[in-house]
């Protein structure tokens, strides 16, 4: 602790005594001060004691007295000190009248105690309370490096709660609650996510202090990390602004946590490499060879059914990314948003996002996940049905609803800085199958300008979607347009009678009931379609070819 006014009461060698304002000695006292000046106030900081002889002042005139114990209160005077034996045998009565009615401490000081004594006294007393916060905070930084080196991020997390006697808790780079301690902390630590959202858009490092309502702790928020993109951040909560020692702790922390999270890049780095090999003899064909390589580094993610995912960079326009600017000022939304709405809105390399929303949820789940970089694309190994699957759909929505404004804003709409393909559930043997389930959803995620495609709704639904494609729809107007300009010459109704064929296999009587025609007729308008077309409808994949495209004319 500082030192106080009572403190220097109760020091034997200064034989100070008190005269006014004896409820108020134990304000801390940051400097003591001499100044025999009529208005010393322009040279006071706050938290000093004054000591005066009273030189240049009317001491015993009540009315100078009030005013000029009143200039000192406001200043943020702490104490008076005076000097009997020099000027005044006695410390005045007005001067006392005027520091009980302000409420400020006057000190009599003795002939016999110098001025010098009592700063040097102050002058000691700062430097002890100093030097003890410096070694509690050394204390507490060896006991935050053993926390952090046996129990992780949880162990450091609770060493440094206690340190603080507050709560602490850690965020990903998604703005997710990792930890917390004391564990009641965690509905806290919640409700500040928005927060670490607004301060991970600053340039690191960055901190802010966030007021909470009455009776709510202080929190203090700072980033985590060397890179310009925070990998996460710490919030300390108190009930009052750190002291020296507190605050060597929180930086301790802050310096432990960067190491951790340098050192965890790297590992990282190391083990996409490891994972590129083992995606590589997945998809050859060779398992077996894959976990071998793998050890226990993915846990049992080879052997259960996974979910292959294809991420890609698409290319957006000036315009686009104005608007998405534009967008991403808007009102906050009323309820808290989850991990995954709050990474959609994150500018920064789009790929690296969804690979820190996979990982961190991962990461949360206690489950393993394969992320390989290939230039601009990635490719992530999932289990089925687990939360790395299931964040990588909730970052997908929540993408697609930031998007969905922009599109508005932009005639035409973007495809987005973002699309995934997704495989259905494979397993180790279909490796292979599965990424190209991948690719073939991404590129049709990237020709509809959709965030995310899944291979299994794909195969599960019905063909007939897919036929709204421009290059489809061109094919179809190319192949049927003979028979449209044919039919606007009002000799027949080739189109129609072709539909209808189609639709009846090939049964004439069927088809010829359906539109109300001999059946003579309709072999004859067939034999006009082939003549015009160029080619025989006996050939299986002309009829095909021409059903798809009657198909393709109709679908919107």
């Amino acid at each position: 602790m500082p030192p106080t006014l009572a403190s220097l009461v109760h020091h034997s060698a200064l034989k100070l005594t008190v005269r006014a304002g004896e409820g108020r000695l134990d304000v801390p006292v940051r400097w003591a001060h001499v100044s025999e000046l009529a208005d010393p106030v322009p040279y006071m900081e706050g938290g000093e004691l004054l000591l005066i002889t009273a030189l240049k002042l009317d001491a015993e005139d009540p009315e100078a007295m009030r005013r000029y114990v009143r200039r000192l209160a406001g200043a943020g005077v702490v104490g008076l000190g005076f000097a009997v034996g020099v000027n005044y045998e006695e410390t005045p009565k007005a001067l006392v009248d005027a520091a009980d009615e302000e409420g400020l401490p006057l000190l009599e000081v003795p002939r016999r105690t110098p001025f010098l004594a009592i700063s040097k006294a102050v002058s000691a007393a700062i430097a002890a309370d100093q030097y003890r916060a410096v070694t509690a905070g050394f204390a507490a930084q060896r006991e935050l490096t053993r926390q952090a080196q046996t129990g992780g991020p949880e162990g450091l997390l609770a060493a440094l709660a206690s340190q603080v006697d507050g709560w602490a808790a850690l965020y990903d780079a998604s703005g997710a609650v990792v930890a917390t301690a004391p564990e009641w902390a965690g509905r806290r630590a919640a409700r500040l996510t928005g927060d670490v959202q607004k301060l991970r858009d600053r340039p690191a490092p960055a901190s802010s202090v966030v007021g909470g309502p009455e009776n709510e702790d202080r929190v203090e928020l700072h980033t985590i990390g060397t890179g310009r993109r925070p990998r996460a951040a710490l919030a300390v909560g108190t009930a009052a602004a750190p002291g020296t020692a507190e605050r060597y702790a929180v930086h301790s922390a802050i310096a432990l946590l960067t190491l951790t999270t340098e050192r965890s890049r790297s590992l990282q780095a190391a083990e996409q490499r490891v994972g590129a090999a083992v995606l590589r003899m997945l998809l050859a064909g060779e398992p077996d060879h894959a976990r071998a390589v793998a050890g226990d580094l993915y846990g049992e993610l080879l052997d259960a059914p996974f979910r292959m995912m294809v991420a890609e960079r698409v290319p957006v326009s000036a315009s686009a990314a104005l608007a998405r600017a534009e967008a991403r000022k808007g009102p906050p939304p009323v309820e808290r948003p989850s991990a995954a709405a709050l990474a959609a809105t994150d500018t920064g390399d789009p790929l690296a996002v969804l690979a820190d929303v996979v990982e961190s949820a991962a990461a949360r789940a206690g489950e393993a996940v394969l992320v390989v970089p290939e230039g601009e694309r990635l490719v992530v190994l999932a289990a089925d049905g687990g939360a790395a699957a299931a964040a990588c759909g909730e970052y997908a929505a929540a993408l697609e609803t930031a998007r969905a404004g922009i599109r508005e804003k932009v005639p035409g709409g973007e495809e987005g800085e973002l699309v995934v393909g997704l495989s259905a559930p494979a397993g180790p043997i279909a490796a292979s199958a599965a990424y190209k389930q991948a690719e073939q959803a991404l590129s049709v995620a990237r020709r509809r300008g959709r965030v995310l495609v899944e291979h299994e709704r794909m195969a599960a639904g019905s063909v007939l979607p897919l036929l709204a494609d421009d290059a489809v729809r061109a094919f179809a107007d190319g192949m049927l347009r003979p028979l449209y300009e044919h039919d606007a010459t009002g000799r027949g109704d080739l189109v129609a009678s072709l539909r209808a064929w189609l639709s009846k296999h090939g049964q004439w009587d069927a088809a010829a009931a359906e539109l109300g025609v001999h059946r003579h007729t309709l072999r004859y308008r067939m034999r006009r379609v082939e003549e015009i077309l160029g080619r025989s409808l006996d050939d299986p994949d002309v009829r095909m070819e021409l059903w798809l495209a009657l198909k393709a004319a109709t679908t919107e």
